[in-house]
């Protein structure tokens, strides 16, 4: 009985560190979908991005404050060396105290101003969504890095596994070169000629190896986890279509990209700037009014109500304002001729992305044919070797060979992911959306 619970007892330990082990091994499974979420979650440059939306909120709410009332309260306490006083003929009288106290409270509000408060709140708000285009284009900048730091993992991974199958074809040849060898088939040079081509095929399987803990360290650094942490990625389902033409390429890009909005929110801030200063030339309607109290027993009546109507009008400024109306004006033609700039940059950024999409599609085609074409020249010279018709010469080119035609092919599949997400990005795609079932 006793023996019959601990075999129960044994089984329950190693059901119960299996699924440890288990859930271990998949926290350490990281899909694109999930590293796009990660990384825009916990980015250092979105969140400072981010810092500055509550600034320009506070901006928003420091141009509001223009527009309503202003208030102001006060109380003083006066201390006069000599009571001062009036002459009347012959006579003189006291008009104040010695000391006396003064309180009130007054309103201040702008009436009309030719539109310089509301242009400036107005303004304000349209800042607040640059900064929140300018968070969507930092946030797409980081998830395109992502994207492609993630295909080059996979791509090591594939290299590893032509790597491996290289070192496994040496291995076979060196076995059929050291049975041909003991049958005094061919000479001893043959067989070191095996032996140095399958150390190679070692070497250059380590390199994968190292730049495969590379990869991972760039991604674990991206994620902000611990650079040494091991994990696992998954593949992305392959797309070989040519998608959208150049010229709705560029139309989507025009209307998409987030530096384009940018710059049209920027545009209209300076119109309303324009406007704000241009308001300088014109006079402001303000109202005033309040209660004032002065502690006084030669005055009547102490306490009074008062209420103000007026005009400002700045009649000289020396100049700031003619100077702040061109400022604005230069500064649209410096933000016309940025977005003239950009649109050429966007388009050759969009032809490039396009062209290279092209190319890697074209690339696969071709480097699938000639890796299939490859694999049957190894058979074919392996079998002549074999029987010895064949040199061992011809059997080590015909590995290698294939070993190259499988990594050209291998890396027209990545330069193909990376192309699209590099088209998607050049186009305006929100790219953690586009990756959000994958």
């Amino acid at each position: 009985m006793i023996r019959y619970l601990i075999h129960i007892f044994q089984l329950i330990l190693v059901i119960f560190f299996s699924n440890q082990s288990f859930a271990e091994d998949a926290s350490k499974i990281l899909t694109i979908s999930e590293g796009l979420r990660l990384v825009t979650d916990n980015n250092r440059l979105i969140k400072i991005a981010s810092l500055n939306k509550n600034i320009a909120f506070s901006d928003i709410l420091i141009a509001r404050a223009k527009l309503l009332p202003s208030i102001n309260a006060s109380l003083r306490q006066t201390y006069l060396t000599h009571q001062i006083g009036a002459i009347f003929g012959q006579d003189k009288v006291f008009i104040s105290q010695k000391e006396y106290l003064f309180y009130g409270i007054n309103l201040y509000q702008t009436i009309y101003d030719f539109g310089a408060n509301i242009s400036r709140y107005e303004a304000s708000k349209t800042f607040l969504d640059v900064t929140n285009l300018d968070i969507a284009r930092i946030r797409n900048l980081v998830a395109l890095d992502f994207i492609n730091t993630y295909f080059d993992l996979l791509e090591t991974e594939k290299m590893m596994e032509v790597a491996e199958k290289e070192v496994e074809r040496f291995e076979s040849h060196l076995k059929v070169a050291q049975s041909l060898y003991a049958e005094g088939t061919i000479t001893k040079n043959g067989l070191l000629q095996a032996e140095v081509m399958l150390s190679d095929a070692k070497q250059r399987l380590l390199t994968m190896k190292n730049r495969k803990a590379i990869d991972i360290s760039r991604i674990n650094t991206i994620l902000a986890r611990p650079i040494n942490e091991d994990l696992q990625v998954v593949d992305v389902p392959m797309d070989i279509s040519q998608g959208v033409e150049l010229e709705k390429a560029w139309e989507m890009a025009e209307k998409q990209r987030r530096e384009v909005k940018i710059i049209d929110h920027e545009l209209k801030i300076i119109d309303l700037e324009e406007k704000a200063a241009k308001s300088e030339y014109y006079p402001k309607l303000f109202a005033q009014g309040g209660y004032n109290f002065t502690e006084n027993r030669y005055q009547f009546p102490e306490g009074n109500w008062s209420v103000i109507l007026g005009i400002d009008l700045n009649l000289f400024s020396g100049g700031s304002t003619k100077a702040e109306v061109s400022k604005v004006l230069h500064r649209r033609e410096q933000l016309l001729e940025e977005k003239r700039k950009l649109m050429d940059d966007i388009k050759l950024e969009v032809e490039k992305s396009y062209l290279d999409l092209k190319n890697a599609l074209e690339k696969i085609l071709v480097t699938k044919g000639a890796a299939n074409q490859a694999e049957e020249n190894l058979r074919i010279n392996k079998i002549k070797y074999e029987e010895g018709i064949g040199t061992s010469t011809d059997v080590i080119d015909a590995i290698t060979l294939l070993t190259l035609a499988e990594t050209n092919y291998c890396r027209a599949l990545y330069e193909l992911r990376r192309a699209q997400a590099e088209l998607r990005y050049a186009t305006g795609s929100d790219l953690v959306s586009v990756y959000a079932s994958q």
